[in-house]
């Protein structure tokens, strides 16, 4: 059974044509028409935590994991009301010394956007919803040194867990960029799975730190969306 885990970023307007990163910025009327797609198929979208049992093929049906990368304010104030209607779940990475701050390893390229408070984090786990983690500072794993990268992977997990009050059991690369080394920290630091960007699907029996996702773009029409998640299909301009 191949399960597809949809990888977000931003739900919000998207910014003007030529701005980088535009890509990253799913307008909330297209998410919505996502989720409903989603729901008139049969699917039900799910967090990574209930996810689990579905990736040990303990569990089977139709289901696809939805996944929000840095955990951007506007992911609880568009996203969240859609998700709630479907009665689906989701999981945000968290980047723990960001916590109410700004997207700061962007500001070379756009203007800051808001990143969730501690209290938004809150009202995101009220609702049903998971959080994961995405180091202490989105930091390019490949770029620290072996001490460094286990402090980044292992001390976010602790800190969001202090806290929130809530266990964190997943773990997503910053810029999709690892290493064996590092899967096997994420292993260590107690998580139970670890996303990458490399683009497909997710069968049974793959290893859980190192999943495949599959990335949904400003500019993501129906049909390239259906294909997405019904088939081994991607378009790499999305």
């Amino acid at each position: 059974m191949a399960i597809p885990i949809l990888m977000y970023h931003q739900i919000d307007q998207p910014p003007p044509r030529g701005t980088p990163l535009r890509g990253l910025v799913v307008a909330p009327a297209s998410f919505a028409w996502q989720m409903r797609l989603l729901r008139s198929l049969g699917y039900q979208g799910l967090s990574m935590r209930d996810l689990e049992p579905y990736l040990a093929g303990q569990k089977q049906g139709k289901v696809v994991g939805l996944t929000f990368d840095d955990g951007y304010q506007n992911n609880l104030m568009h996203a969240l009301p859609v998700l709630q209607r479907h009665r689906f779940t989701a999981t945000c990475y968290g980047v723990s010394g960001m916590v109410g701050g700004s997207n700061v390893w962007d500001s070379d390229k756009v203007q800051p956007k808001p990143l969730m408070t501690q209290a938004e984090w809150q009202a995101w786990l009220q609702a049903g919803m998971d959080v994961g983690s995405h180091t202490c500072t989105h930091a390019r794993l490949t770029d620290l040194d072996a001490a460094s990268a286990r402090e980044e992977i292992a001390a976010s997990r602790q800190a969001l867990q202090q806290l929130l009050g809530c266990e964190v059991r997943h773990f997503c690369y910053p810029y999709g960029r690892y290493e064996d080394t590092h899967a096997q920290m994420a292993r260590e630091a107690g998580y139970a799975s670890a996303t990458t960007t490399q683009r497909g699907r997710v069968q049974v029996g793959d290893d859980v730190f190192k999943l495949k996702r599959i990335m949904v773009a400003r500019a993501t029409h129906p049909l390239q969306f259906l294909l997405k998640v019904l088939t081994r299909y991607e378009d790499k301009r999305s």
